[in-house]
């Protein structure tokens, strides 16, 4: 008698069949296009991340120490016991990181070391205990879905965040696969555990690990290439991503690479949402913890694309997803598909499914453009993930008007550092000017900050006062300190009262980008309903209210395809021109016509400026199509999806 096969996932494999000679020449070819494509890292590179990774759990042990110390300081036994664990999750545990790629890090510790322990010591130790410069980019997020604390440390990004466990004493071999775990644990502590648990299932729910990770790299580089990879955008994130590989990887056991990467554009490309994808059936267990059920939670019935994550409590990773995201994802599934099919039979190279987007080159002729600005780095930092994070939010009101038939978030944001001298200047840049960009290699200003600051946290500093005729979105200018003060006999403290010139100040600027697909029976669009709803949803924030409204804000514009930046365009793409002549004579093209509601310029003011001065006024944003005109082909207005590379 044979014996039995395991069985992966929730339904019986589509074919057990071994590769033919074919089938692993075609994985060949794609392990060398992966090579050439840069996605594996070097061994020294890796060792470099070991020694980070050794050096986080020195931290992590003397961090537990010290709140050991601190809660019973004369408490031998747990002084001497008290260590923490550091376990990684996402790409670099599932072994398909690369180049740059950042380390997702979790921390546990025991049942005394809280939350705000974690968020006040570690930081600090970690500056004092890790080599002398080699932690930079210190951001401390505290209120995020899952608080985290994001740095650099010798170059590796570090995503690190934090759990307790309800135990005094850690062992040394300690896992994180016993679901008993998780009692007594909050909501956050509960998602961070859950990413290290998560990653370990998927590991163990894949037939060959090694043909998961080279299909995984594959589709990741696709997905990444393609714009279409990032959770906070509405696009599947890493974990979603691995997930439905490992669920193609189930359904055909025994395949090579190759064939995996083409059964995943077939089968996901096919797949009747919103039933969900399951790497194994969903565990019910004794905690009062959520478990996904569309049943039960009204909530979960509106998921698109529901991918379940496969440890307990299962959750929606790709609950971010929208109408606009889906189409998108669907249509590059499809391209997927047809592309790899011609690879399969030696008509096409694997390189052409990894060619770049055309988001900007070929996508749309709209573009909203959502600027975070701020005064200082520190803040922008905390202010311009707060503002990502709400992007998602503006898509979906966008996507309720009637006149808009999609709107596409790029999957990044572009960081901008502009050195300017007037108010006047700076609400240009609000509207989107390059005139005062500097480059990366220009020394920045300190604009009255202490540089010193590693912690991540934003010193606040006296701003320039502004004066607005109408309330708009503007960053504060200059300190008005150091201005020439005229006396009576027009002597400036002694000397002559020559006013000095004004002394430049920098802006940090993080910009999104929304391509707009307009309905076929669009005439005209007003969206300052929708703009005014996201500005109020941003800057209604507390930790906006409390400590960033003098030195940040948000500006949200219009921009036709041939006024984008450049700097979105790499070498060699060609940008969209501007139409000037059209076949009924008229100078410009007679299809649309952008008619923005100008701001009045910013106007420097002595006194104190009021604080309705910083606050984002209503901003008009209209699209006015020309009523004898016809709507382009939706082919010209497509996404990245509708050319084929």
């Amino acid at each position: 008698m044979e014996p039995t096969q395991q069985v992966y996932g929730v339904t019986p494999p589509m074919n057990v069949n071994l590769p033919t000679d074919a089938e692993r020449r075609v994985t060949d070819d794609l392990l060398e296009e992966l090579k050439r494509q840069n996605t594996f890292e070097s061994p020294a590179d890796t060792a470099k991340r070991e020694t980070v990774l050794e050096s986080l759990k020195r931290i992590c042990n003397e961090f537990v120490k010290h709140v050991a110390r601190v809660r019973e300081p004369k408490n031998e036994v747990l002084i001497r016991n008290a260590i923490g664990k550091v376990f990684t999750y996402g790409s670099y545990r599932l072994g398909v990181y690369g180049p740059g790629s950042d380390i997702d890090t979790l921390i546990v510790a025991p049942k005394y070391v809280s939350r705000d322990d974690y968020f006040e010591h570690f930081p600090r130790m970690l500056v004092e205990m890790a080599p002398k410069d080699s932690i930079t980019g210190l951001t401390v997020v505290t209120d995020a879905f899952v608080p985290i604390i994001k740095f650099e440390y010798s170059g590796i990004s570090i995503d690190l965040i934090f759990s307790r466990i309800i135990q005094k004493q850690l062992p040394e071999d300690l896992t994180l696969k016993d679901s008993s775990l998780l009692r007594g644990l909050d909501e956050a502590e509960l998602r961070s555990l859950n990413g290290t648990r998560v990653t370990d299932e998927i590991l163990d729910l894949v037939p060959e690990r090694s043909t998961f990770r080279q299909a995984l790299r594959a589709i990741k580089l696709w997905a990444q290439r393609r714009a279409i990879y990032a959770n906070i955008m509405g696009f599947p994130g890493g974990v979603a991503w691995a997930m439905l590989v490992a669920r193609v990887c189930q359904l055909y056991p025994k395949a090579a690479a190759s064939v995996v990467v083409n059964k995943f554009f077939l089968i996901i490309s096919q797949w009747k949402w919103p039933h969900p994808v399951l790497l194994k059936p969903i565990e019910s267990g004794s905690l009062p913890v959520r478990v996904w059920n569309p049943k039960v939670y009204k909530g979960d019935m509106y998921h698109l694309m529901p991918v379940i994550t496969p440890a307990y409590p299962s959750m929606c990773a790709t609950f971010n997803i929208t109408r606009s995201s889906m189409t998108i994802i669907q249509r590059e599934l499809r391209r997927g598909f047809e592309i790899s099919e011609k690879v399969m039979t030696g008509k096409r190279p694997w390189c052409d499914l990894f060619v770049k987007h055309t988001f900007f080159t070929l996508g749309y002729k709209y573009y909203i453009s959502v600027i975070s600005s701020s005064k200082t780095s520190e803040a922008h930092k905390i202010w311009s993930g707060y503002v990502e994070s709400k992007v998602r939010m503006l898509v979906q009101k966008l996507e309720q008007h009637n006149s808009i038939a999609m709107a596409h978030a790029f999957n990044k944001g572009y960081e901008r550092r502009h050195r300017c001298t007037t108010c006047e200047e700076v609400q240009q840049i609000q509207e989107g000017s390059m005139k005062y960009l500097v480059g990366p290699d220009t020394p920045p200003l300190s604009n009255g900050v202490d540089a010193s600051n590693d912690t991540g946290s934003v010193r606040m500093e006296e701003v320039s006062d502004i004066k607005q005729e109408e309330k708009e979105n503007a960053v504060p200018g200059p300190d008005d300190a150091g201005k020439p003060t005229v006396d009576k006999d027009g002597v400036t403290n002694g000397l002559d009262s020559t006013p000095a010139p004004p002394q430049p100040f920098e802006i940090y600027t993080t910009t999104h980008y929304i391509g707009l697909e307009l309905a076929s029976d669009a005439k005209s669009l007003d969206l300052s309903k929708e703009v005014d709803e996201f500005k109020a949803l941003c800057t209604s924030w507390q930790k906006y209210q409390d400590e960033l409204q003098d030195v940040a804000t948000i500006g949200v514009q219009h921009c036709r395809n041939f006024n984008l930046p450049d700097d979105v365009f790499d070498a060699g793409e060609k940008k969209p021109q501007k139409k000037w002549s059209a076949k009924n004579g008229k100078k410009r093209e007679a299809s649309e016509v952008m008619q923005p509601r100008r701001p009045r310029p910013l106007a420097p003011h002595s006194s104190s400026a009021s604080r309705d001065s910083t606050f984002p006024g209503r901003q008009e944003l209209m699209i006015v199509q020309d009523n004898n005109s016809k709507q382009p082909p939706a082919k010209r207005q497509q996404p990245s999806a509708a050319v084929a590379g």
